[in-house]
């Protein structure tokens, strides 16, 4: 069961044989049992175990039929989330670095050598360098250390809290998507949770004002930020969000823009459009005051206002109908943010807790993608400009729901406030229910047991990443680790000092095995937990006799569609064919004998006991069947998705690798010999069989001609004017006469000169990004400054066999 309610132990990521699941649901079972201790008898205890063990069994590896599948695709499917995550993080610091240093490009500010240290860093992965890759010695330290930080998360928390911002994207990227990034994984998910209480516990202990918790950009709030954008956050918000933002979109004309200033400055533009004078007295420009007094003014906002307010109640609603859907990390953080605050300040008021909650839950994981859905992928094209500007008023007005609302820099949204007052009651208990939500703690001690009995836990991390690690520990050892004794310490002394970080080229990922230096590894799991807990060999037998007869029922479906005859179904299998199968048959005709001399069942009623629960398991197997399919559809959507996002950002990247090629070659920077340096716009001629290129002189490109209904299934015309009777007769070319500048035209069937020529320069576009203008009006059509990006790298970007910049 990948998500039932009363788990304790998720069986993802452990298909194991059948006598390793029997193991696993003694563990689940000695993890419950503090919780079970008050039931009395033999039933409630076979139920207890029985229970449990229906977690550890519900994958198995010998079984090949449909929820065996599912559950297979499924697990597929999360790894593919977690790894693609990891990127589009990676991807997403890289964007961040290089809009900053782009931004001085276009100013001109940046000497050649920076331009030289950016282009190092856009260059791609290269092979291998065994002279960066760790001895045999070293790759056990390190898997001892990444142990032990997993494992102990309060040593992650305390670095968390000592880095400072210029460092803590780095160990975000370790953290959130390396150490912990099994996203779907019990164990790995209940310790970064760990994590964060311990991060969050500090925080509370440290802030001095209670309306400074959680508001300034510091790391503990990236941290939360970055969280958000994991896998499950990411499928929530594409699941509740995107439906209500696409509808709204469709909506492209309607306008509900209610700031005053503004809404004059329309009706001006609207007079001025139509060829006619002003009146006396309506003066071009006026005060945001004299446009919130004028009769005309309110007459359009009244209206808008009513609707706006009936746009955010859809969205409101949607949200709070969604609180089962919410990621179980998310509401958890919630909880603890609650916990925290009562404990800190016993005087807050509930709405003053609830405001820290929505400030989380709305400031840092909504709101984010109401206001730019395009960034997390909820849509397929550029809002257009009226739909852009409700989605940003409906993300206002969310937030001062969840907040104190504040008025004071902008008086247009007081109208709003009746939306909070009538809201805000059913916000805050939202807020609440939000936390509701149980502790994972018994669970986490069973997994952390369980871990120590796999042999096969590593880390799919960089070079870069361990040594970074390795590097912030050793500077933070004293606070971290104070003690000569302290494990940390030890291993952080013996691995000695970090190596410096590797080249670009050289941060090759690498496997490192996990394992713990001071526990013992568990070889039989099953006489382990059974030493210890109330467990007794019959109980054992009893389940693993459940467990191969579930297993057989599958195998063997058409028995399930009458009642159990467990004598027959186990004597059909020790005839069958199958030598597998034949094991398994004469191993449970063995069992179901023992098991009834020692009084457990009665063959006298046909096992009844046995037979029920075993029942029970394949009907629980079969509404398993549908959840696993229903959770396989909705993560196919996720995943496409953050394959979207990566194609975007690596779109991003390529814009900031022609241009600065571009601006390179022209200033003379480019790189000389044998290495072939590639803008927009410059052809790559090769010089025989020496292999050395040269940049030959720039040629006219194109032109390349694309269709009106092409470029707007594409999202390149974000707005057009365009009837949609003569879309058919429109289309464009786009030609590239000399590096970074590009002739868009835009011709009308059965005409010789376009109708409309625009001279367009790279560095305008990448301009039009840095100031967030978004799109580029073409009198006619308005193209989205992104995608118009792209479709230049798509058509101009030459590509040699050795890649960009090689």
């Amino acid at each position: 069961m990948a998500d039932r309610r009363s788990g304790m132990v998720q069986s993802m990521g452990y298909p194991q044989s059948s006598s390793s699941v029997v193991s696993r649901a003694v563990a689940a079972a000695a993890a419950n049992r503090r919780q079970s201790s008050m039931r009395t008898g033999r039933a409630s205890k076979q139920y207890s175990v029985s229970a449990f063990y229906s977690m550890a069994a519900e994958q198995d590896v010998e079984v090949e039929d449909d929820l065996a599948q599912a559950q297979r695709h499924l697990r597929d499917l999360k790894s593919q989330i977690s790894t693609q995550s990891k990127k589009n993080f990676v991807l997403e610091r890289d964007v961040r670095y290089l809009d900053s240093r782009i931004a001085l490009l276009i100013a001109n500010r940046m000497a050649l050598d920076e331009q030289n240290e950016v282009a190092s860093h856009l260059e791609d992965h290269v092979d291998d360098d065994d002279a960066h890759y760790p001895d045999h010695r070293k790759m056990q330290q390190y898997g001892n250390l990444f142990f032990l930080l997993q494992s102990e998360p309060r040593h992650v928390a305390s670095l968390c809290r000592l880095v400072n911002l210029a460092e803590i994207d780095t160990l975000l990227q370790t953290v959130m998507f390396t150490l912990y990034g099994n996203q779907y994984e019990s164990r790995e998910e209940h310790l970064l949770l760990t994590m964060f209480q311990n991060v969050l516990a500090a925080q509370f202990e440290t802030t001095t004002e209670f309306t400074s918790l959680l508001r300034a950009n510091t790391p503990v709030s990236r941290m939360m930020t970055t969280y958000t954008r994991r896998g499950p956050g990411q499928s929530y918000l594409k699941t509740v969000l995107s439906n209500s933002i696409n509808s709204l979109l469709e909506h492209k004309d309607l306008n509900l823009q209610i700031n005053p200033l503004k809404v004059y400055e329309e009706m001006v533009n609207q007079i001025e459009e139509e060829g006619r004078d002003l009146p006396p007295d309506m003066p071009r420009s006026v005060t945001s005051d004299a446009a919130a007094a004028n009769p005309d003014v309110n007459a359009i906002i009244t209206p808008r206002l009513t609707m706006l307010m009936d746009v955010a109640n859809r969205f409101l609603d949607t949200i709070i109908e969604s609180l089962e859907q919410v990621p179980y990390g998310i509401r958890w953080i919630c909880k603890q943010i609650r916990s925290l605050t009562k404990r800190k300040y016993p005087e807050a008021t509930d709405i003053a807790i609830c405001s820290l909650i929505g400030g989380f839950f709305f400031l840092r994981f909504l709101n984010p993608a109401i206001v730019t859905p395009q960034a997390y992928m909820l849509v397929d094209r550029l809002p257009g400009k009226h739909p852009r500007t409700t989605l940003t008023l409906i993300a206002k007005m969310l937030q001062n729901l969840a907040n104190k609302p504040s008025y004071a820099k902008e008086t247009y949204m007081i109208p709003t406030n009746p939306f909070v007052e009538r809201n805000k009651q059913r916000i805050n208990q939202f807020l609440n229910d939000l936390c509701e939500v149980g502790d994972f703690y018994d669970s986490l001690e069973m997994d952390q047991y369980m871990a120590l009995s796999k042999k096969d836990i590593v880390l799919n991390i960089t070079l870069n990443e361990i040594y970074n690690t390795h590097a912030l520990l050793t500077q933070h050892i004293e606070v971290l680790a104070p003690k000569k004794d302290d494990h940390l310490r030890i291993l952080l002394t013996e691995a000695g000092p970090a190596p410096a970080q590797v080249p670009r080229k050289q941060n090759l990922p690498i496997v490192l095995p996990l394992f713990s230096r001071w526990e013992t590894p568990i070889q039989d799991l099953t006489t382990a937990l059974m030493s210890e807990n109330n467990i007794t060999q019959n109980d054992i037998q009893y389940m693993e006799a459940k467990a191969i007869f579930v297993q057989l029922v599958r195998s063997l479906p058409y028995f399930s569609k009458k009642p159990l005859n467990l004598s027959r179904i186990a004597e059909t299998a020790a005839t069958s064919k199958d030598a597998q199968m034949v094991r398994k048959g004469i191993k449970v005709q063995d069992m179901l004998k023992e098991l009834e001399e020692v009084g457990v069942i009665d063959r006298k009623d046909n096992y009844a006991l046995l037979a029920q629960e075993i029942k029970q398991e394949l009907v629980h197997l079969g509404d398993l069947k549908d959840r696993v399919t229903q959770e396989s559809a909705s993560l196919e959507s996720v995943y496409k998705t953050i394959l979207d996002h990566n194609n975007y950002l690596k779109s991003q990247l390529e814009s900031y690798k022609a241009y600065l090629q571009n601006v390179r070659i022209q200033s003379g920077g480019g790189e000389k010999g044998g290495k072939k340096s590639v803008g927009i716009g410059v052809e790559v001629e090769n010089s025989g069989k020496s292999g050395k290129s040269k940049a030959t002189r720039p040629q006219v490109l194109g032109p390349y001609k694309f269709t009106h209904q092409q470029l707007e299934k594409d999202g390149v015309i974000a707005v057009t004017n365009v009837p949609d009777s003569r879309k058919g007769s429109i289309f464009f070319t786009i030609s590239c006469p000399m590096p970074g500048t590009f002739i868009i035209e835009l011709h009308y069937k059965g005409r010789d000169k376009p109708i409309l020529e625009m001279d367009l320069k790279l560095d305008d576009l990448l301009e039009k990004q840095q100031d967030n203008i978004q799109v580029l009006d073409l009198e006619y059509v308005q193209l989205s400054v992104s995608k118009t990006l792209h479709l230049l790298n798509k058509t101009f970007v030459t590509k040699n066999k050795t890649g960009l910049f090689s």
